[in-house]
């Protein structure tokens, strides 16, 4: 796939040439959405497209699971997301020949998805076979206000002869089946037309549409209206079915006339309220948008992105290209999470298909410690979705024989839905990784762990490990059988990554405990199983290489047999190439496993311990997954090799825009978006929250000469500025009151008034930068 054509200013991704190859990536790339509702980035004519749709978050349905060789515990059935109404398509003709780019090249053509207006405006002109010169301008929004609203402002011009435009707007449910990778004919059968009908209605402008889902029981309504501009004679009509809604507008144009409308668009959802009610309230959403008016719509769109900036914004100095993906991976981040209730954040957002929509320890591991850091009260939302599944992990965890609660690897409904175990179930970091989301919420926001659930959930991972322990004759803790977040590395014992945050979980429980005494008799905790889990925690066994001077990722790696990287350079992603049998027994690593545990328990490491470690893993380390690259920026700032870091850095950042992974048709990498902040914040700006303090170690690489970052830290806005004369640290909100913290270990206190300062230190690290795996560094490299 070729890489997306893009121009870039610093608050807009333009594309200026169509390129056939990269369409499916822009359709991702131009997607908007707002937690509730997405739209992908299509064209507004029908054809052409990689994949059109438009989804809404907790919208799913289930699919058959085949297994040639059947097992206890397995899933019971597959979920996917699937496309509800979809009304993004404007077919257009004139003079009786419709718009096809493929046939009629644009002789202009140009899209900006403009990050602080929230918006994708589209401008083309064309010429028809007759000669007549036109002009197509659009402009669609999804609200980041109204969570059920998108619209679409969609007009045409004939620019210097007289024509005939007729222009059909279509509302179409059951018209955009997902791309389905799978060879079972059963999956294809159930996704290919999900929807039942169960009401409609029709007026002369729009209608409403109700559906429900075969398997899952979820009801959708969709309502759509169009307010018309149509010259002297044009004509408005709308049929339909119970599956369609056509409005469709007939003018004859004379040379500067224009033909158009604004399209409002009404998505609503509920797996329990009859759909009389649904269709009611997707009116109702309709009813408030055409109030508000296009204008009013894009007015509140700017003042949302506005205050969004406002405590989010990144400047980065010297590299215009990272200035801009880094906006734009915080821009969606906040498309994925601004109007989420109820439900959970997809890896891939509601920006594509991609992963079926399942939401991954990623989010819990990522996004949400970005959203604590930046959007607080979605992060909330998000951890409320997690702990309200608390009952299903429950029943997972009596299925595999556990106490206590085990989450799911990848999921859309709080049920485990991977059929392949060594990657999923035996994956059981995800409950540490869960629990720390909790914590890492807490101690940034201050506020209690009772008002996200999140002593159930503590309590009920802890319960989890203390059953997994398995104590030896010494009396020192190991988990056996387990998968780190290194999928190259699969069923193992003793994951360094695994037992470190087990280790984590394990005293997190504990504390929470002893601080929300009222807990412990509604939920059976006893002294006895507090004294458990503490000492549980000190016994766990982490491996250690002597003779190498480095941890193992898991007891025994560095043993295996080494990867020959340079006979096998050609062979990546290397699962595409190669079998599990053969990976499983090499030191080939997928993504940051022992490097993560590096970041996210740096405080179980020396310094020296980190730098050995980080470039033992970085000369194995192929990076076949997304999110690898975040976690070695961080932990290569952290060690000292910023240039490394920062490279790291450009390639988490660009994925997405340089579509580097070449999957970015089946929607963005929402988890290495946040990673990419993180990647500012935690590594250059060498951020840590653990324990309620805020502490701070800035570096700046070679090619940067400033980075400023800003991020809410218990209910104060924070602006953070790194320059090579310093570091500064500023109040942002003018709020009474002050917040204390450390820049290098140094206490600093700052105030409205009066903000903190610090020399930047530039340690220089203990050996030369570590080298990567044959043509496998870093993807995105600068050239300044």
């Amino acid at each position: 796939m070729p890489t997306p054509p893009f121009d870039a200013s610093a608050w807009q991704v333009r594309e200026s040439a169509l390129d056939p190859g990269a369409r499916g990536a822009v359709e991702s790339l131009f997607a908007l959405a707002n937690g509730c509702v997405g739209v992908r980035g299509t064209l507004d004519e029908a054809q052409p497209s990689s994949s059109r749709g438009t989804f809404m978050s907790g919208v799913y349905e289930y699919h058959p699971l085949s297994y040639p060789e059947g097992g206890y515990g397995h899933p019971e059935h597959g979920q996917a997301v699937i496309g509800v109404a979809d009304g993004s398509t404007v077919r257009l003709q004139v003079d009786g020949v419709a718009l096809d780019v493929r046939e009629t090249p644009p002789e202009e053509h140009d899209r900006v998805l403009d990050l602080r207006e929230g918006t994708l405006r589209r401008e083309t002109e064309w010429r028809t076979p007759r000669g007549a010169r036109m002009r197509l301008t659009s402009t669609r929004l999804v609200s980041l206000v109204q969570r059920s609203v998108s619209a679409i402002r969609y007009e045409v011009e004939a620019v210097d002869r007289a024509v005939q435009v007729v222009v059909r707007s279509d509302l179409v449910v059951n018209g955009t089946p997902p791309k389905v990778h799978n060879s079972d004919p059963r999956v294809a059968e159930v996704l290919e037309r999900p929807f039942r009908a169960r009401l409609s209605r029709r007026h002369a402008t729009g209608g409403v549409l109700v559906h429900r889902t075969h398997g899952s029981g979820i009801g959708v309504a969709a309502a759509v209206d169009h307010a018309v501009e149509l010259p002297d004679g044009g004509a408005v009509s709308t049929q339909g079915d119970d599956d369609q809604v056509v409005t469709t507008l007939v003018a004859d144009l004379r040379p500067g006339e224009r033909v158009g409308f604004v399209k409002y668009l009404c998505h609503v959802m509920s797996t329990d309220d009859p759909s009389v009610d649904l269709q009611e309230r997707a009116l109702a959403a309709l009813d408030g948008a055409r109030h508000r008016g296009w204008d009013g719509l894009l007015t509140a769109q700017r003042a949302e992105l506005d205050e969004f900036w406002d405590g989010a914004d990144v400047e980065v100095d010297s590299d215009p290209e990272l200035q801009l993906a880094v906006r734009f991976d915080l821009f969606q981040l906040l498309q994925a999470s601004a109007c989420v209730n109820g439900a959970p954040v997809g890896a891939k957002g509601l920006t594509g298909g991609g992963y079926s929509g399942h939401t991954f320890w990623d989010v819990e591991g990522f996004v949400l410690p970005a959203l604590a850091l930046l959007r607080p009260l979605d992060a909330a939302r998000l951890l409320r979705w997690r702990s309200s599944t608390l009952d299903r992990a429950r029943e997972r965890a009596q299925v595999l024989d556990l106490a206590g609660a085990s989450f799911p690897w990848r999921t859309i409904d709080g049920y485990e839905t991977s059929a392949y175990w060594p990657a999923s179930t035996a994956a059981m970091h995800v409950n540490a990784d869960i629990a720390r989301a909790f914590d890492w919420y807490t101690d940034v926001t201050g506020e209690e762990l009772t008002t996200v659930g999140g002593v159930e959930v503590l309590v009920e991972t802890a319960r989890a490990w203390a059953a997994m322990a398995h104590e030896d004759h010494e009396g020192v803790v190991h988990y056996r059988g387990m998968t780190g977040p290194d999928e190259y590395t699969g069923v193992v014992d003793d994951n360094v990554f695994t037992n470190l945050m087990a280790r984590r979980n394990l005293r997190a429980a504990a504390d929470a405990c002893e601080a929300h005494p009222e807990h412990v008799g509604r939920l059976s905790v006893t002294a006895g199983d507090l004294e458990r889990w503490r000492a549980v925690a000190e016994a766990i066994h982490l491996p250690y290489d002597a003779v190498r001077g480095v941890h193992p990722s898991n007891e025994g790696f560095t043993t295996y047999r080494e990867w020959d990287f340079e006979a096998k350079r050609d062979g990546y992603p290397v699962e595409e190439h190669f079998h599990y049998a053969k990976i499983y027994r090499r030191q080939v690593v997928k993504q940051a496993d022992l490097v993560l545990a590096l970041w996210w328990c740096a405080e179980e490491f020396t310094p020296e311990q980190a730098a050995r470690d980080l470039d033992y893993y970085e000369q194995r380390t192929v990076r076949d997954s997304s999110l690898s690259a975040c976690v070695q920026a961080v932990v290569s700032a952290r060690v000292g090799h910023l240039d490394l870091a920062y490279q790291y850095l450009r390639e988490s950042a660009l994925v997405d825009l340089r579509d580097i992974q070449q999957d970015a048709d089946g929607g963005l990498h929402l988890a290495s978006a946040a990673g990419s902040w993180l990647a500012v914040v935690c590594g250059f700006g060498g951020l840590d929250t653990a324990g309620g303090e805020l502490r701070l170690a800035p570096r700046l690489p070679a090619d940067l000469h400033r980075l400023a970052f800003r991020l809410r830290w218990r209910g104060h806005r924070i602006g953070v500025e790194i320059t090579r004369s310093g570091t500064t640290v500023r109040l942002l909100d003018g709020a009474a009151g002050e917040v204390a913290l450390r820049i290098d270990d140094a206490p600093r206190t700052v105030t409205a008034e009066r903000p903190a300062t610090a020399p930047l230190r530039s340690p220089r690290p203990s050996a030369p930068a570590p080298r990567q795996p044959p043509g496998r560094a870093p993807r995105a490299p600068h050239s300044p």
